[in-house]
């Protein structure tokens, strides 16, 4: 089962029920770790955490609002309880919040994506960085998106949290390096499966032109001219998490097929 890279850590993703928070679940689970993954979405929890144990890992399935600091920190101390520590944590639960143009959505809308996906992270990380203190060594992960590189039409508030994202690691790298704990975040272009899909179909109606041509504004860019798939995603996960990257803090690692080279 174990390839060793990550033998022996605990891991935990949120959002790991799902999309690329599964594929970074399984990822890591198949490098050796043991992982936590939390979500709000109980049977498909259950449905990843199976794949999981199946594999031979241990895996601990943890229901979780990300939105809500109660939420976040009982998890967090059913995982601290259950290992006693922690060594990766990989904020990546999300949203793709409205398509809509900025001046046409409304104050709810607007943050809820921005608390999903931006104060996610901070109650996610924030959960966890006393027992990575303790422990004196750790790695912090979060999802962000080429769109928090580059604008993407009828998405500010996404935009807006994917930046805040990338800044809130690069600080936070700042602040912890010291203490052996390594912050990074991850960029990932469109990534195949339902929800590109949706969000191509929402692009298409708010711009008014075809399903494919709101596509081939994701792939034509593209250096590869394609999609990326979640486990290209979780594959760069695994890497940051462990030894290999060791000297690699404060980066946001874009996983793109080379739409994003910044």
């Amino acid at each position: 089962m174990a390839t060793g890279r990550l033998e022996g850590r605990v891991a935990v993703v949120t959002g790991g029920a799902r999309g690329i928070g599964r594929s970074v679940a399984t990822e890591m689970a198949r490098a050796g770790a043991s992982v936590a993954i939390a979500a709000r979405d109980e049977p498909s929890l259950a449905a990843t955490c199976r794949e999981i144990l199946a594999m031979g890992a241990e895996c601990l399935p943890v229901r979780c609002d990300v939105t809500d600091q109660e939420s976040v920190a009982a998890m967090a101390e059913g995982v601290l309880a259950r290992w006693g520590g922690v060594d990766i944590v990989v904020a990546n639960a999300g949203i793709a919040g409205p398509t809509k143009l900025l001046h046409q959505m409304s104050l709810e809308e607007w943050r809820e994506c921005v608390a999903t996906d931006l104060d996610g992270v901070f109650l996610t990380f924030r959960a966890f960085i006393p027992a990575l203190l303790e422990r004196g060594k750790g790695t912090l992960l979060a999802m962000s998106s080429m769109t928090g590189k580059r604008p993407l039409v009828g998405r500010t508030p996404y935009a807006s949290a994917k930046m805040g994202v990338i800044g809130l690691c690069r600080t936070l790298a700042t602040e912890l390096g010291p203490h052996g704990i390594r912050v990074n975040s991850v960029c990932p272009g469109a990534v195949a499966g339902p929800r590109i899909d949706a969000v191509i179909r929402q692009q298409a109606n708010v711009q008014g032109i075809s399903e494919q041509s709101a596509r081939d504004q994701f792939t034509a860019p593209s250096a590869l001219h394609r999609l990326v798939s979640a486990e290209e995603v979780a594959r760069v996960c695994v890497y940051l998490a462990s030894d290999d990257a060791s000297g690699v803090t404060g980066e946001d690692v874009n996983v793109s097929a080379g739409v994003v080279m910044y």
